[in-house]
């Protein structure tokens, strides 16, 4: 079984929990939420019914991330041409996590399925990601 599928628009990275000092419990940042549900959606609208894998997975997930644009034209061309990759944030773990997050218990049964991880952040004049999933 295979589910391959894209989520457009700015990639956000999986935020670290905060803890309200007045309450001391513990809460995920809005936009984790939002993203998440974001890519859950995607997932659900090109699968919908879809049952969840159980067997070993492979994933595999490519971020498009926008070319600054203070960049020049030649910079910007090397980009394109994937000589240079995007060293700013997110961080490649948190792409991982927030992806992987969203779609547990959903497109798979339990994260401790992925035996296979394949993450790469990639410049584009679009920002996606791209979410491949596979059973091996």
């Amino acid at each position: 079984m295979l589910y391959e599928f894209e989520v457009p628009g700015k990639i956000i990275g999986k935020g670290r929990p905060r803890v309200n000092t007045l309450t001391a419990i513990a809460y995920t940042p809005a936009k984790t939420k939002e993203y998440e549900e974001l890519v859950k959606q995607y997932f659900i609208i090109k699968y919908r019914g879809a049952e969840p894998l159980t067997q070993r997975i492979s994933i595999t997930i490519k971020a498009y991330i926008s070319i600054p644009k203070t960049a020049s034209k030649t910079q910007a061309s090397e980009m394109l041409n994937n000589n240079i990759s995007p060293t700013k944030k997110p961080d490649i773990d948190n792409i991982a996590k927030i992806i992987l997050d969203a779609l547990n218990k959903i497109a798979f049964c339990d994260d401790n399925q992925i035996t296979k991880l394949n993450i790469e952040k990639i410049y584009s004049e679009e920002e996606k990601v791209y979410i491949k999933i596979e059973e091996y």
